[in-house]
């Protein structure tokens, strides 16, 4: 039988199950970079628009120029496009929604769809007793579905969804009606401020009740 030596003190390394370290809502959002292409291309547009006699086609093909500097910068810096491409993708469809119709508060439409869906997902999954974030939390800690199993696990998820559909359904309360009233610069500021800041938010919040949460007690002798 081989004897291990025990260990000194000092080169005892934090054991796996010590608690979870919390990334800062910052980190959260992408860094500074990542909320610039969230945030700028939309407020560039309403910027453009604004000061540029109410151009909405200058106004877009403005955004779209400024989706492919934030694209190119990110490749030149070797860094994964993914994001850039997925976000200059978004600008092109809203940039092509407002020239076509002429109208610059339809550069938003793409995202009051988007928003729609995500909010029925969300209820959907919730109704159907597979919560989408006990889903997609359960693949990235190798848990699986497991939390179906776990009553305390399972009300978690569904009140994290509830948050989550909370935020898709509480973009669209403020920002449709200023889209009906035409207010584009109201639009623009909405759509910044419920963008990365209020979803980086609700990842934070999410990260640290599923992380944080504590597992459902195992059941004693006296209990089976």
């Amino acid at each position: 039988m081989r004897f291990n030596p025990p260990i000194p003190e000092d080169e005892i390394t934090p054991a796996a199950s010590a608690e979870p370290q919390i990334p800062t809502l910052l980190e959260v959002m992408g860094g500074p970079w990542g909320m610039a292409e969230s945030s700028l291309p939309p407020l560039v547009f309403v910027i453009a628009f604004t000061a540029n006699s109410r151009d909405v086609t200058a106004a877009a093909k403005i955004a779209v120029a400024v989706g492919i500097v934030l694209t190119i910068v990110r490749l030149v810096r070797r860094e994964s496009p993914r994001q850039s491409l997925t976000g200059l993708a978004g600008v092109l469809i809203a940039a092509f929604f407002a020239a076509r119709t002429g109208r610059a508060e339809n550069y938003f439409v793409p995202g009051f769809f988007i928003n729609a869906g995500y909010l029925s997902a969300m209820l959907i999954s919730i109704l159907a007793r597979w919560p989408a974030i006990g889903v997609i939390t359960g693949q990235f800690d190798g848990t699986g579905m497991a939390f179906r199993d776990d009553p305390v696990r399972m009300r978690l998820m569904v009140r994290v969804t509830l948050l989550w559909a909370a935020m898709f359904g509480i973009r669209l309360a403020v920002q449709l009606p200023m889209y009906f009233a035409h207010a584009v610069v109201a639009l623009g500021v909405a759509r910044t401020l419920m963008g990365y800041p209020l979803i980086g938010l609700v990842t934070w919040l999410t990260y640290r009740w599923v992380r944080l949460a504590p597992a459902s007690p195992e059941p004693t002798p006296e209990d089976a």
